[in-house]
């Protein structure tokens, strides 16, 4: 009966996620809002059956008495949350982006799941540490877009993002804990930090205040040396991930800010010569590519981890194997950097395709909030987060489907990871700020 239910249970959850993902796409069609909030609506109901299955399949396959009490009050625990979160969210701001909401909720509710089924032989661990995380940064981001709504000359304080910026990335180069040959964190009272995750927001805040100022050549010189020094110090920390991230999104930004071609043509092709540079320079870089052109010519090495992710993506074939019925432990750092292998493995192909077509449903209302915003400093804040957004998701599951190489990168909302998760809500809450603000600009607009 168990095995029953575990396995109708898997298909009813892909049925559900392709529905949400539908609605995901289906309210861009929508220009009327009541229909725009029935497509949400529809959204939340899938998301909630989801959850549901999720955590009848887990106690089920959960001999320990003691264990199943856990997770019935932690599934509780995260309903409350998740009701919450998009409750009062619409309560505090009425014309927040419920689609971005939605597809927030949606995404950690994906993480929490996978993360309960990977910590469950340790007490639910990582996954209780995670939930105490983004109960936390929901509460504090909520204040965001309120901030935002009053503190507009946000783009005079761009010195300050480049100073805070670089000081937190210096002060990691030279203090901080090594993780797989790349300096990345430190740790205070006990707690691991990411300063790159949020240095991330404070570099768009940058390079976004100094273009909406001037775009001469000059201005643009300077924010380019800036730029650039943001990037130096990540590749000599070796984190050449976040590194790329950072290049690719001032590329594009300086782009969107002049219209020059030549920068646009210039930038990509000083960023191939870096990544060349980049393997002949370090050694665990190497590593990476080799792996990724051949990981079965080292496959009980260098090989190994992204063997064992093309092996559980493999496996779990297009419906994937069911909950708890996989072997996604095996992978090293699943709940990290391959988490999405571990999804594909026992939630099944169609159903990571749907958490990946959600993502981009993310990025679409990013760059339509660009598009509409007036201003261009608030035009180029959520180009440019949108666009650090969709390229962390491109190499966070190219690298795990062997597309490109492994970059150590986490899937926003899903991964297992403290300062990804704020840092995320960070980058959320502005974009929100955005769209709260263009909305209410056209309610006084409609009521003058």
């Amino acid at each position: 009966m168990v095995n029953l239910i575990v396995e109708t249970s898997k298909y009813l959850m892909i049925l559900l996620m392709a529905v949400y993902t539908y609605a995901n796409f289906r309210f861009f069609s929508f220009q009327d809002q009541e229909r725009k909030d029935k497509v949400c609506a529809r959204q939340n109901r899938a998301m909630f059956a989801i959850h549901f299955l999720a955590y009848v399949v887990l106690c089920l396959k959960t001999e320990d008495r003691e264990l199943q009490n856990m997770l019935l009050a932690f599934y509780g625990a995260q309903v409350v949350f998740f009701l919450c979160y998009i409750y009062l969210y619409r309560f505090l701001y009425p014309n927040v982006s419920r689609l971005l909401v939605n597809n927030s909720s949606m995404l950690l509710c994906v993480g929490f799941i996978m993360l309960t089924r990977l910590s469950l032989s340790k007490g639910l661990d990582k996954a209780l540490r995670q939930f105490g995380i983004v109960v936390a940064s929901a509460l504090i981001c909520w204040l965001i877009p309120w901030i935002m709504e009053r503190f507009w000359q946000l783009y005079k304080l761009q010195w300050i993002y480049a100073g805070a910026g670089l000081l937190a990335l210096v002060l990691v180069w030279i203090g901080g804990n090594e993780s797989f040959g790349a300096q990345l964190s430190f740790t205070l009272a006990g707690i691991s930090v990411q300063p790159s995750e949020f240095v991330k927001i404070t570099f768009v805040l940058f390079a976004a205040s100094m273009f909406y100022q001037n775009v001469d050549f000059k201005s643009v010189c300077i924010t380019t040396a800036v730029a650039a020094a943001h990037v130096l110090v990540l590749v000599f920390s070796k984190d050449l991930g976040s590194a790329l991230i950072f290049f690719i999104s001032y590329v594009f930004l300086l782009f969107i800010a002049t219209g020059n071609w030549f920068y646009l043509g210039s930038g990509l092709a000083l960023g191939t010569g870096a990544g060349m540079l980049s393997w002949q320079l370090f050694d665990h870089v190497r590593r990476r590519v080799e792996a990724w052109r051949d990981p079965w010519a080292d496959i009980d090495n260098t090989g190994y981890q992204i063997t064992q992710s093309l092996f559980s993506i493999g496996t779990g074939g297009w419906f994937g194997l069911g909950l708890c019925q996989g072997l996604p432990g095996k992978i090293p750092v699943v709940e990290k950097d391959f988490i999405f292998s571990a999804i594909a493995e026992e939630l099944g192909g169609i159903f990571a395709i749907c958490l990946l077509m959600i993502c981009l449903g993310c990025f679409i209302q990013f760059m339509m909030i660009a598009a509409e915003m007036q201003a261009m400093f608030y035009k180029l804040i959520a180009f440019g987060l949108g666009i650090q957004y969709i390229v962390q998701v491109f190499l966070t599951v190219g690298g795990v489907t062997k597309f490109i190489p492994s970059t150590g990168v986490t899937l926003p909302f899903v991964s297992y990871g403290g300062s990804s998760i704020f840092s995320t809500f960070i980058l959320f809450g502005v974009i929100q700020g955005l769209y709260i603000i263009k909305r209410n600009d056209e309610d006084e607009r409609r009521a003058g």
